[in-house]
């Protein structure tokens, strides 16, 4: 299918079938960083980012993929419908006033799990994640291209926490917020040597570990971590007030 064909069926499917979600279209593309890195010639430090490494093509079938990150009023009523715990800095149970529209964080990988079982999806696959955040344009570094990041393009680089989601340009497969703002939890275990044995079809990580994926950057990092490769991790039970979630949807499944 031809490039052209694939943008015009993703933009068509946009938002049918399921409100707040976008189509991601399967197929194939280069996972894992393509671009230079200042040091990578520096032979007392040969392994950085390595666990980017190697760039590989890989095959993607179709989902859908939250439009923007779970929003703090969305997760409230999950919050309420499941009597689930409510993030550690909501006063009183409760999202902060003004701030309903801003994404939800201090959610550790399981409470992220259970509100996308809740509103009847998962949590993304990290290879799925990266498929979203890349669009269609080949080895892009980030979400808009490779032209280095400025605060016309994400929400970076902040001391006064995230802002309101869609505040910023989608992407090519119109996503709002694929990098800053919040850090998203994928479903996948953390390995740092993944790449290299990982299927070339729908990979879903390793089947244990310790940490689990996390993805895109937050409002807190600076530039570098806000690229469509970067691999960050986690706990499962950590809570930090730089990670949120955004959840999937297998494309024509209930999950």
């Amino acid at each position: 299918m031809g490039r052209f064909v694939l943008a015009w069926l993703a933009c068509a499917l946009a938002t049918a079938a399921e409100p707040g979600m976008t189509f991601i279209p399967g197929g194939e593309f280069l996972r894992g960083r393509s671009h230079k890195l200042p040091d990578d010639g520096l032979k007392w430090f040969p392994v950085l980012l390595q666990d980017e490494l190697p760039a590989k093509r890989i095959r993607i079938s179709p989902f859908y993929l939250d439009t923007h990150e779970v929003t703090n009023a969305q997760y409230a009523g999950f919050v309420t419908a499941r009597k689930h715990r409510a993030p550690y800095n909501w006063p009183k149970g409760a999202p902060p006033e003004g701030k309903e529209k801003h994404p939800v964080a201090a959610v550790d990988w399981h409470d992220a799990s259970a509100y996308c079982e809740w509103a009847g999806k998962r949590l993304p696959s990290e290879a799925e994640w990266e498929r979203a955040a890349r669009g269609l344009a080949e080895g892009a570094k980030y979400p808009w291209g490779d032209r280095e990041a400025t605060k016309k393009e994400a929400c970076y680089d902040r001391l006064d926490g995230p802002c309101a989601v869609g505040k910023f340009p989608a992407t090519g497969f119109r996503l709002l917020d694929m990098a800053g703002n919040v850090w998203e939890w994928t479903a996948d275990w953390y390995g740092r040597e993944y790449y290299t044995p990982a299927p070339a079809e729908n990979p879903k990580g390793p089947e244990a570990g310790q940490y689990r994926v996390m993805r895109g950057g937050g409002w807190a990092d600076v530039a570098k971590y806000l690229t469509n490769s970067y691999r960050s991790w986690a706990r499962p039970l950590e809570r930090s007030p730089n990670v949120g979630v955004r959840c999937a949807k297998s494309f024509g499944s209930s999950k």
